[in-house]
């Protein structure tokens, strides 16, 4: 399915129109608007370089996934009767990096990947001390640039445009479907509720020895309580919130994103 995604994207809307992304399909592209050579060689060659150090460092199962899936890529662009969808180029920037985006999350969630760079962003982030964000930047930096010098400004300003979106809707489908969040809820009910977490919803939770009350106008009054914190999905945070509220129409409860996760119980996630 990622592979499909991409690929549409890339004969229905990028490559018919000359537009650009980041990471190995830009530079392929690139190349392709350059040199007048299929896309396929330079996105093949290019990642296979990658793929040599993911075999060591990220692991043998994920090269050779991202390796099939590569292929399954350029057989794709190759073959398949895709024509071009449009031609307005806000519309290939948006659309166009939406799906490939939704493609090379899909095929990240399944263990591998159609783009070298994380790779190369992992490796130079152990070198050099940036991030793999600052990393992955500073190639694309080079990427439009190149792009506003050859082709203009028009190009190179589309081409962040495809890529930043296609970056966001990768870290939607590889994370935000079932993003985690820290939950954390303070109640007079919370033996109710602690038992409800743990029994009904089969989650873990921490407990912090706490205060509640130092209300305006009732400073002097507090109570020790529970503060109970507990991990979900994005997609059990409704049903949670809901389970508590019956039994504690006044609790108070806040959440906040976890950006990771070890250890615990959780549900397990796909990570390469």
């Amino acid at each position: 399915m990622g592979v499909l995604c991409a690929a549409f994207a890339l004969k229905g809307f990028m490559i018919p129109n000359g537009f650009l992304d980041g990471g190995v399909t830009g530079i392929s592209l690139l190349i392709h608007e350059l040199f007048h050579v299929s896309f396929n060689y330079p996105m093949i060659i290019i990642n296979l370089l990658f793929l040599i150090p993911a075999w060591k460092f990220v692991g043998k199962l994920f090269a050779i996934r991202s390796f099939i899936a590569i292929v399954m890529l350029a057989l794709a662009v190759s073959f398949l009767p895709i024509e071009k969808v449009t031609q307005e180029p806000m519309l290939v920037a948006l659309f166009g990096g939406c799906i490939i985006g939704v493609g090379m999350g899909l095929v990240m969630r399944s263990g591998a990947a159609i783009d070298g760079f994380e790779v190369l962003a992992v490796f130079t982030t152990r070198k050099i001390g940036f991030s793999t964000s600052e990393v992955i930047l500073f190639f694309n930096s080079i990427i439009f640039l190149t792009a506003a010098f050859k082709f203009g400004l028009n190009i190179a300003f589309y081409g962040i445009i495809t890529y930043y979106t296609a970056l966001k809707m990768v870290e939607y489908v590889v994370d935000g479907i079932e993003e985690y969040i820290s939950l954390t809820i303070i109640s007079k009910e919370s033996e109710k509720i602690k038992s409800l977490i743990s029994n009904h919803f089969k989650k873990g939770l921490t407990v912090y020895k706490g205060e509640r009350g130092y209300l305006p106008g009732a400073y002097h009054v507090h109570t020790d309580c529970d503060v109970i914190v507990t991990i979900v999905t994005r997609l059990e945070l409704l049903n949670m919130n809901t389970a508590i509220l019956r039994i504690d129409p006044n609790a108070f409860m806040y959440t906040h994103t976890i950006k990771e996760t070890m250890g615990g119980v959780l549900k397990p996630k796909v990570t390469h």
